[in-house]
C-alpha cells in the first residue's frame, strides 16, 4: 500500500480517537479530504522543482507509535539548550514527556496543543487562530487531518516570557520507521516579547519523517524572536511548515541554522497585514555527503511602510544539494516598502550543488527593494593569506567560512543559542576555533 493510501485508511481509526463533540472534526474531515486531493507535492509543482520527496515516501512509516519509550534527562541534555534556564516542551514519538518538561499558566500559557483544543477555556484562542493562515496543501492538510499535539503558546497582551521557551520533538526508534506530525500555535498578544527555540532530534538509526506545521500570531507591536536549530541525524527528514501573520509596528525574526538530516525543506511564510512591520529571515546551512536543505520562503507585503530582510548562507560539501527558492511579493498598496534579499553560497567540493532563485514581484511604484545571489568557492588568496600567517589550511578554511556566516549570527539576541551554534559550526567545519565567538 502506498504511503498516501495507508494515512487516508489510518485516518479512520484516528478519528475514532476523538472526542466526537469537538468543534474541529469538521476540519479535520475536510483536511483529509484536502490531502487526498493534492497529495504529496512532486517536482511538477514548480516550488518543488530541485526538490523530490520520492526517496523518503518510500518507507512503510508508523502513524501512530505502540509505546511511550521512557527517557532520562542524561539521554537528551546534549540536545538542549541547558545553560539556560527556560520553559521545555519535550516530545518523545509525538508523546508529551512530563518529567522531562516545564510549562506554566503564570501570565503566559506554555502548554499542550492537546489541551488546548480539548479544554474550553482555550477555545477563544483555537476559534480565532487555529488553521486561519496555514493554507490548503498536501502537506499542510495532512498535518492538520492529524492534529493532535505539540506547543501552544500563547503570550498575553502586555506580557513578555520571562524566559526563553524550547520546543524539542525526539524520535527514540521504537518503531522501523515513523511519521511524527506535530502542530504548534504561537499567539503574541499585543505589546508581548517572547523567544522560541524548536528542534526536531532522532536518537536512532531507523528512518524519521517529520511533517511539521507551526502557525504564529503576532499583534500590535509584539515581538516574535525564533529560533530553529536543524542538526539531526542522516536517517531523518524534516519537511517545515512555518506561517507567520503580522499586525502593525511588529517585529519577527526567525533564525534557521540547519546542520543535518537527510532531507530538510523549511516553507517559511510571512504575511504582513499592517503598517511599520519589520520581518527578518536569516540562516545559515552547512551540510555535507548526499544531505539535501531546501529553503523555501515568502514575504507577502500587503500595506505601506513595511520592511523585511532575508539573509541566507550556505557551506555545500561532498555531493550535498542546497535550495533557496526566496519570494518578495509587494502589492499595489505597499507603497515605501523596503525589502532585502540576499543568498550567498560556497561550494567547497566539485561534486556539491546549489539551486538558488529569487524572486521579486513589486506592483508598488515607490519601494526600496533588492534581491541578489552568490556561488562560489573560498578565496585562495585570503587562504595563502593566513597560511603565511601559520595558520594550517583546514583551519583558514575553517576560519574563511565562520566569517562568511558571521553576521547571520550577529543577530541572535540569545548569547546561549548563539555559543552553541558558534560549537555547531566549529564541529560541522572539523577545526578548533580556539577562542569563542
Amino acid at each position: 500500500m502506498e504511503l498516501k493510501d495507508k494515512l487516508i485508511s489510518s485516518f479512520m481509526a484516528f478519528e475514532e480517537s476523538l472526542d466526537p463533540d469537538s468543534h474541529l472534526n469538521p476540519v479535520r474531515t475536510q483536511a483529509i479530504r484536502d490531502f487526498e486531493n493534492f497529495g504529496f507535492p512532486s517536482r511538477k509543482d514548480e516550488n518543488w522543482k530541485y526538490t523530490s520527496l520520492n526517496s523518503i515516501l518510500k518507507h512503510d512509516y508508523s502513524v501512530f507509535p505502540k509505546k511511550e519509550d521512557a527517557i532520562d534527562y542524561k539521554d537528551i541534555k546534549k540536545y538542549l539548550i541547558h545553560d539556560i534556564d527556560s520553559y521545555k516542551l519535550v516530545f518523545i514519538d509525538g508523546i508529551y514527556s512530563s518529567h522531562l518538561s516545564e510549562t506554566t499558566h503564570d501570565k503566559i500559557d506554555v502548554c499542550l496543543m492537546s489541551s488546548a483544543l480539548n479544554k474550553e477555556k482555550y477555545q477563544p484562542v483555537i476559534e480565532n487562530y487555529f488553521n486561519k493562515i496555514a493554507p490548503k496543501s498536501g502537506l499542510n492538510s495532512l498535518n492538520t487531518a492529524f492534529a493532535r499535539e505539540g506547543a501552544f503558546i500563547h503570550i498575553h497582551k502586555n506580557k513578555m516570557a520571562d524566559k526563553p521557551i524550547q520546543i524539542i520533538n525526539f524520535s527514540t526508534g521504537n518503531e522501523t520507521s515513523l511519521l511524527l506530525q506535530p502542530r504548534n500555535l504561537i499567539v503574541a498578544g499585543e505589546n508581548s516579547h517572547v523567544q522560541i527555540i524548536e528542534r526536531h532530534q532522532s536518537l536512532t538509526d531507523h528512518p524519521v519523517l517529520t511533517n511539521s506545521v507551526t502557525e504564529i500570531f503576532a499583534e500590535k507591536r509584539a515581538i516574535v524572536d525564533y529560533y530553529k536549530i536543524q542538526n539531526d541525524k542522516s536517517s531523518a527528514s524534516l519537511i517545515d511548515n512555518t506561517f507567520i501573520e503580522q499586525k502593525g509596528e511588529t517585529e519577527v525574526s526567525v533564525h534557521t541554522f540547519s546542520f543535518g538530516g537527510k532531507l530538510t525543506r523549511n516553507n517559511l511564510n510571512f504575511y504582513q497585514k499592517g503598517e511599520r512591520i519589520n520581518s527578518i529571515l536569516k540562516g545559515v546551512t552547512i551540510i555535507e555527503d548526499k544531505q539535501h536543505v531546501d529553503h523555501n520562503t515568502l514575504v507577502h507585503h500587503i500595506e505601506p511602510n513595511c520592511e523585511s530582510h532575508q539573509d541566507y548562507k550556505g557551506i555545500f560539501g561532498d555531493s550535498s544539494t542546497g535550495v533557496f527558492n526566496g519570494k518578495v511579493l509587494v502589492e499595489k498598496e505597499a507603497q515605501k516598502t523596503d525589502a532585502y534579499q540576499a543568498n550567498n553560497n560556497i561550494l567547497a567540493d566539485d561534486k556539491a550543488t546549489i539551486n538558488s532563485k529569487p524572486q521579486l514581484e513589486i506592483f508598488a511604484d515607490d519601494v526600496a527593494c533588492s534581491h541578489g545571489c552568490t556561488i562560489g568557492q573560498l578565496d585562495e588568496e585570503a587562504l595563502f593569506y593566513l597560511q603565511s600567517r601559520g595558520i594550517p589550511r583546514k583551519e583558514a578554511r575553517g576560519l574563511l567560512m565562520y566569517a562568511f556566516a558571521n553576521n547571520v549570527l550577529e543577530s541572535v539576541k540569545i548569547p546561549e543559542v548563539k555559543s552553541r551554534i558558534n560549537k555547531l559550526i566549529a564541529t560541522k567545519l572539523g577545526v578548533e576555533l580556539g577562542y569563542n565567538l
